[in-house]
């Protein structure tokens, strides 16, 4: 009998992320073939593994049996195929990225541009929202968040500078209202509050004098830096955002600045991903590459950073060099 490990490996996709479309962008293959290839697996073995409707997939005691048998061996014929990247003179594969949308943009874009140059053989697909993913369950092979919000059993890498934003409202709307003097008194105006995927509001964040995380109030909810910076212009009230994505309309006076002795802003973006034995040779290069590439940056800026303690850094964080 042929061996059904092309199969296995399918239905452990699926079982893991309880979804056929998830399993195919993982296995990078169509959601029919692997819909088609648990059939087949199905009629092989004669016992029914998953159990599918129109909503969900589930896994049935004998393919969660199966699934436990599996991984074990599973993980082993991967590390096997890793130990041999290892040869390679350049590193193969294909890296999914997860990332905040500002991090993505003027961070990981450039990080894998200059990456793909020296690594021809390497496809890395990048992977930009504001909902925190599972990255293993989501089949990332990297995620990037901020300082202590990368989950604490992951391994992470800073790769790059705390962000820094700004708290911006259009002169008509300051002409109503007085410009707020300290973060405490957001409360007595009107906040364009940008609400995540999960259903939670982003906090604003402020990094001297007074700071901590504030939940804005207002009358205006969007789910998108842009249309919080469109209502901004039009006089809807204030928003917390990237400087990079009001750097125009500071410019030509569409938007002000207010609240920046307070200096806006969250820590450093953290590059992180899962412990295992063995990292595909892909993601190894990739993180050696993106800490190279933060020290030198570090080192161009250092005489131009305010001298103070360094920030907090995730219990998680891995070390220059290791």
């Amino acid at each position: 009998m042929r061996s059904p490990l092309p199969e296995l490996e399918l239905f452990a996709a699926v079982a893991r992320h309880g979804s056929f479309r998830r399993a195919a962008i993982e296995r990078k293959v169509s959601t029919s073939m692997v819909s088609q290839a648990i059939r087949k697996l199905e009629d092989q073995l004669g016992v029914l593994l998953l159990r599918r409707t129109t909503r969900s997939v589930a896994v049935t005691a004998a393919g969660a049996e199966l699934l436990a048998s599996l991984e074990p061996g599973l993980r082993l014929i991967s590390d096997a195929v890793e130990k041999l990247n290892l040869h390679r003179a350049s590193p193969l594969g294909h890296l999914r990225i997860n990332a905040p949308a500002p991090v993505a943009q003027f961070r990981l874009a450039e990080l894998a541009a200059a990456f793909i140059g020296l690594h021809p053989d390497v496809t890395v697909e990048i992977s930009a929202e504001a909902a925190f993913q599972d990255i293993v369950k989501e089949g990332y092979d990297a995620g990037v968040r901020f300082g202590d919000d990368v989950p604490q059993d992951m391994v992470a890498v800073r790769i790059g500078p705390p962000q820094r934003f700004a708290v911006v409202a259009s002169p008509a709307y300051l002409q109503r209202k007085p410009a707020p003097r300290s973060p405490r008194e957001l409360a007595q105006h009107e906040c364009i509050v940008r609400r995540f995927p999960s259903g939670a509001p982003q906090a604003w964040e402020f990094q001297k004098r007074a700071p901590g995380r504030h939940v804005p109030t207002g009358k205006l909810i969007v789910n998108d830096a842009q249309t919080a910076v469109t209502a901004a212009v039009c006089g809807a009230g204030l928003t917390f955002q990237h400087e990079r994505y009001v750097a125009h309309a500071l410019a030509s006076g569409a938007l002000v600045s207010v609240l920046q002795v307070y200096a806006p802003g969250v820590g450093p973006p953290y590059l992180y991903y899962a412990r295992q034995r063995y990292l595909p040779a892909a993601l190894r290069a990739f993180i050696d590459f993106a800490r190279e590439d933060t020290t030198r940056s570090d080192a161009k800026s250092a005489a131009a950073r305010p001298r103070g303690a360094p920030k907090k850094q995730p219990r998680n964080a891995v070390a220059p060099g290791l």
